[in-house]
């Protein structure tokens, strides 16, 4: 019951979409994508994930960081819904994009490499394309959890990072890595190996590229369709 009713209230306040930015400050970030309000109302930064905080993901804690310095506590914020997607998610928080002056932080934080693209049941919004660009540039260049994490890139999913793990050979050897694969650690050839035969996906590649492992040339190994 008090959990229909914590919806009903955010139901409400989402009504109040035109006055919700007036004189709202941070009082807390949560976690990478989720802050509280002045007002009392929980933001869930919409159309991104970043890694849960507390559960040992790669790079949750630098996500968290960085929203926390886009928005040191008493920032003001401008709040933007978006007609096309859900308003309040399950636990009562309010889904919305977050500005900061002229910056939308939602792209930003993609952009920084900080959070994935998540399109929650498929649905885009009205900033799809820019989070998609700046997705994709974020993950090619290897910045933020592209480069500190093994990454999937998924925007149909909620963000998915494994911590990159230094692999020894038998007897204790270190294991050779090949520098055209500098976020995971895969050996040069030989033998010659195929996507099948790593549990990589979707890891940066630069030339020579020697196991053949970005086919299509775009910087992206053993991309997951």
């Amino acid at each position: 019951m008090l959990g229909a009713i914590a919806v009903a209230v955010a139901l409400a306040a989402a009504g109040a979409t035109a006055g919700e930015s007036k004189g709202l400050r941070v009082v807390r970030v949560v976690d990478g994508d989720t802050i509280d309000l002045s007002d009392g109302s929980k933001i869930r930064l919409v159309q991104i994930d970043t890694p849960e905080l507390g559960s040992g993901e790669c790079y949750s804690r630098a996500a968290a960081k960085t929203l926390r310095r886009l928005l040191p506590l008493g920032s003001p914020v401008g709040l933007e819904a978006d007609p096309n997607l859900d308003q309040v998610d399950r636990y009562g928080r309010l889904l919305r994009y977050v500005w900061s002056g002229r910056t939308n932080l939602n792209v930003e934080l993609v952009r920084q490499g900080a959070a994935t693209v998540w399109f929650y049941d498929g649905d885009k919004g009205r900033y799809a394309g820019r989070l998609l660009l700046e997705g994709e540039r974020a993950r090619r260049q290897g910045k933020g959890l592209w480069g500190a994490c093994v990454t999937v890139w998924d925007p149909y999913a909620p963000a998915t990072t494994y911590p990159r793990r230094k692999r020894t050979a038998p007897h204790g050897r270190n294991r050779r890595c090949d520098p055209a694969y500098p976020t995971v650690c895969i050996p040069p050839p030989p033998p010659d190996l195929d996507c099948a035969d790593i549990p990589f996906r979707n890891f940066r590649v630069l030339p020579p590229d020697p196991h053949n492992f970005d086919g299509d040339h775009n910087g992206i190994g053993c991309e997951r369709d």
